[in-house]
C-alpha cells in the first residue's frame, strides 16, 4: 500500500494558492509541566501511532507500526479519542480503549475506525490489542474515502467524520453515530449528515451538542449538531430514512454554522477543541498556519498561533508550522500536529518536515511553540491521555 497524505492534503492540491495570503487560558497551569497529572500525547504520522511524553525531553515510542513497514502492523491515523470511564457500555474496567482511523489494505477492506485496547502507562512500555472496528458505506467521492473525526456522547454513544470529496465537488462528508457494543466489526450506526464539506475534527460538549470543523463549502467554519441523536439504526430511534447506499439514515438532526470560516483567517478549517476551562474552543485553519480562540457564544477572541509576519510558505513550511489536528489537557497546554505544507512545482501539499508541537500559556498568553517531534512524514491527528499522577 503506497504511503499517502492523510485527510486535507488531498484536498491542498486543489485549492488557490492565493489563499495562502495572509486568551485567557490556563493561567500559569502550563508552568507546571503536568505536575498533577501525567499525560502522554498520541499522534498518527506516516500511517504509525506514535506516542509521545507530554514534557521535555518529549520521550517518544511508536506503539503500532505501519503495514507496509511491518506486515502484521496497521495503518493508522486521523484523531484519536480516549473511551470515557464508567459508562456501560465502554471498556471493561481498569481497561483503557481508544479510537483511531485504521485503513490497513484500503480499499479492501474500506477504510475505518480501529477500536483499540492499550496496556503501559509509560512512553517506551505501550502496547495494544484490536478489539473491534468500525466501517460505513461511503458517499460517492473523486478519490479514497477517508476517515478523520471521533468523539462521544455522554451514554458512550461513538460520533465519527469521514471527508467525502476532498478538494473539490458536493460536499459528501459524513457525521455518523455508532450504537454500542463495539467490540466486534459489525457496529450498527446511523447516519447523521451525509453533506458535509470536508469535515475533520469533533468536540462533544457537556450538553451532547457536536461540534465539527468543515474546510469548504457553504456551511466552512464549525458547525454545531444539537440533536437530539439517533439512539439506534431503526425508526424507533430516529433512524427511520436511508442514504443513497442504501445505509441508515437519521430523520431529523437540527444543526447551524456555530462559528463563521472566512473570517479571521479562519480559511481552511480541520480542527476543534475546547480551552481546559471549557469557556472557548480553540480552531485551527491548517494551509495559513493559524489557530484562532473563541469564546463560548463562538466569537472570535484572539489569534494565539499565526505564521510571523512576512514569512511565505514555499519549498519549506512555515517556521510555526501547518497545524491539522488539535489536543489539549487540563492545564491548558495546547497541543497541534504540523502537517508541513509546502509549495513546489508539483503543487501544495505536505512536504517532509511535519512535526508534532505544544503551545504553553503563562499568565494567560501563548508561548513560542516548542517542538516536540520533527522530521515526520503526514502528522495528521492527536489524541491526549491524562492520568492521575501517582503521589
Amino acid at each position: 500500500m503506497q504511503r499517502r497524505p492523510r485527510s486535507h492534503v488531498i484536498v491542498l492540491a486543489g485549492l488557490a494558492v492565493t489563499a495562502l495570503a495572509a486568551g485567557g487560558s490556563a493561567g500559569n497551569g502550563g508552568e507546571r509541566e503536568n505536575a498533577r497529572n501525567s499525560v502522554i500525547v498520541f499522534n498518527g504520522e506516516g500511517n504509525n501511532l506514535n506516542a509521545y511524553e507530554a514534557a521535555p525531553p518529549f520521550e517518544k515510542q511508536t506503539v503500532i507500526r505501519n503495514h507496509d513497514d511491518d506486515p502484521d502492523g496497521l495503518d493508522i491515523n486521523a484523531q484519536i479519542c480516549f473511551f470515557p470511564k464508567g459508562g456501560p457500555d465502554g471498556p471493561p474496567r481498569g481497561q483503557v480503549w481508544f479510537i483511531a482511523g485504521e485503513d490497513t489494505n484500503q480499499p479492501d477492506p474500506p477504510a475505518g475506525w480501529g477500536i483499540f485496547r492499550l496496556r503501559g502507562k509509560q512512553v517506551g512500555k505501550l502496547r495494544t490489542t484490536q478489539v473491534g472496528k468500525l466501517t460505513p458505506t461511503y458517499q460517492g467521492t473523486s478519490d479514497n474515502a477517508e476517515n478523520y473525526g471521533c468523539g462521544f456522547l455522554s451514554d458512550g454513544r461513538v460520533l465519527t467524520t469521514d471527508i467525502g470529496n476532498q478538494a473539490a465537488g458536493d460536499p459528501t462528508g459524513q457525521l455518523i453515530v455508532w450504537f454500542p457494543p463495539f467490540d466486534s466489526r459489525d457496529v450498527a450506526y446511523c447516519k447523521v449528515d451525509v453533506a458535509i464539506g470536508t469535515p475533520g475534527q469533533i468536540y462533544i460538549d457537556d450538553e451532547d451538542r457536536v461540534y465539527l470543523a468543515s474546510a469548504r463549502g457553504d456551511r466552512s467554519g464549525v458547525i454545531r449538531y444539537s440533536g437530539p441523536f439517533p439512539t439506534s439504526d431503526d425508526a424507533d430511534g430516529g433512524c427511520g430514512s436511508t442514504d443513497a447506499t442504501g445505509a441508515p439514515f437519521a430523520d431529523s438532526v437540527s444543526s447551524e454554522v456555530f462559528i463563521a470560516g472566512g473570517q479571521n483567517n479562519l480559511l481552511f478549517p480541520n480542527a476543534i477543541v475546547a480551552k481546559a476551562e471549557k469557556d472557548g474552543f480553540y480552531v485551527d485553519s491548517v494551509i495559513n498556519g493559524v489557530i484562532n480562540e473563541y469564546d463560548s457564544n463562538g466569537a472570535f477572541v484572539r489569534t494565539v498561533l499565526a505564521p510571523p509576519a512576512g514569512e511565505e510558505i514555499g519549498e519549506q513550511t512555515y517556521s510555526t508550522g501547518t497545524p491539522l489536528g488539535l489536543g489539549i489537557d487540563s492545564e491548558g497546554t495546547l497541543y497541534y500536529a504540523d502537517i508541513g505544507i509546502t509549495i513546489s512545482a508539483e503543487g501544495i501539499g505536505p512536504g517532509p518536515e511535519g512535526s508534532v508541537r505544544r503551545i504553553r500559556f503563562v499568565d494567560g498568553e501563548p508561548q513560542p511553540p516548542e517542538l516536540m517531534g520533527a522530521g515526520l512524514a503526514f502528522p495528521d491527528g492527536i489524541g491526549v491521555l491524562e492520568r492521575q499522577a501517582s503521589r
